[in-house]
């Protein structure tokens, strides 16, 4: 558990009691005997400000695998993807001991409702928004949303108190509806130019990266993704309106 230690070199903080710290017990056992950098005692008494990196990606484990399990199969080509995106987050020997936990984890029953609640009540609203997103990108992993995922992932969003229009911006950004753009920005087609442009900065500010920069490099890429969609949508509007 060497690798994984040092991915969660911020400490855990909230994962290690309640339902998540259930789940990956032994997991987290083997980080707190293994790292320098992270003890019980600390995990247990230490106050931190935020959401450390080692609390999203535990969390973030347990509500893949509950994404996964959603249709009732396992399909190669989403295992595949959180390979691939662990591996270009982590580098290989952290993704190998990702995955391991991963698969334990699809053999357990998992208390959803219980852990989106551990999570609304210690993670920010920034990093949960970000879960989110991650969710939607392994969901599309086999290029196609099967509806039972995508209602586990509305129903995770819902319990982790993410608000209808947030969770319709990111939904927006893999499962374009009519008016796509528009629902990405949270706002109406029959919107002025300055409601348009109101909108785009606050969206931009919402997910710029700098929002979960506290999560560490490891999930930058993904929080980029996200921004870079709100500027795609901003730019289709401009160029459909005409707007300088």
């Amino acid at each position: 558990m060497g690798n994984f230690a040092k991915w969660i070199g911020g400490g855990l903080g909230f994962v290690v009691g309640g339902p998540i710290g259930g789940l990956l017990g032994f997991f987290i056992g083997s980080v707190v005997d293994n790292s320098k950098t992270v003890t019980w005692q600390q995990s247990r008494h230490q106050v931190r400000p935020g959401t450390t990196p080692g609390d999203f990606g535990m969390s973030l484990l347990v509500l893949i695998a509950a994404v996964m399990k959603a249709d009732g199969r396992v399909v190669k080509a989403e295992l595949d993807y959180v390979k691939r995106f662990f591996i270009s987050q982590f580098g290989p020997d952290t993704a190998q001991e990702a995955l391991m936990m991963l698969r334990d984890l699809l053999k357990q029953e998992i208390p959803l409702r219980d852990v989106c609640s551990q999570i609304r009540k210690n993670m920010d609203y920034p990093s949960r928004l970000q879960l989110i997103h991650i969710l939607y990108n392994i969901s599309a992993a086999d290029g196609r949303f099967e509806p039972a995922e995508t209602k586990v992932i509305r129903a995770i969003a819902d319990m982790m108190g993410i608000s209808a229009t947030d969770y319709e911006s990111i939904q927006n950004m893999f499962v374009p509806s009519t008016d796509a753009a528009y629902r990405i920005l949270e706002v109406e087609r029959s919107a002025t130019e300055e409601e348009l442009k109101k909108a785009y900065r606050k969206m931009a500010i919402k997910y710029h990266p700098d929002k979960v920069s506290h999560l560490g490099e490891e999930f930058r890429k993904t929080a980029e993704e996200k921004f870079r969609s709100v500027n795609e949508a901003w730019e289709k509007i401009k160029k459909e309106r005409n707007i300088v």
